[in-house]
């Protein structure tokens, strides 16, 4: 349901100009989807929905730019493991990657962000993350970009 649900939000957005979450919702019910201001504004957050100006004056909702968003999130990468990663090992098919303290969780969403086909997902704590690999023959493959990243 959310699925389809926020493929509505996307195409609504694209169609008209909605210029706030209660017009979203209004738009979502009359498409015979019933939501609440508050999952609107839930979709809206994981959507990354961004106002930009509307022709007529004011704001309306966007998507946002995907092209920029890809290339600055790879620098963002490289430079946040130059910064952050001291160490990377692994084990059957699990990875380990040791932070300095504090930066795990911001590592760990951007490889979670970064749609890396054999990771499963990670499990960051303060310094530590642990990534899941499949099938476990990529191991290599993922230790070889993640060190990449650190060069």
């Amino acid at each position: 349901m959310k699925s389809k649900r926020q493929l509505k939000i996307m195409e609504v957005i694209k169609e008209e100009n909605i210029q706030t979450q209660q017009e979203l919702a209004a738009k979502l019910r009359q498409e015979g989807i019933e939501v609440t201001q508050a999952t609107v504004s839930r979709d809206v957050k994981q959507l990354g929905l961004i106002k930009v100006p509307s022709e007529e004056g004011g704001y309306k909702y966007s998507l946002p730019p995907r092209h920029k968003e890809k290339v600055n999130a790879t620098s963002r990468m490289k430079r946040m493991f130059q910064d952050s990663v001291i160490n990377i090992d692994y084990s059957e098919n699990l990875i380990v990657v040791s932070t300095l303290p504090g930066t795990a969780q911001g590592v760990a969403a951007l490889i979670d962000n970064s749609d890396w086909k054999h990771v499963i997902g990670t499990i960051a704590g303060d310094d530590t993350i642990m990534l899941v690999i499949k099938p476990k023959k990529k191991v290599e493959a993922v230790i070889e970009k993640l060190e990449s990243l650190t060069s």
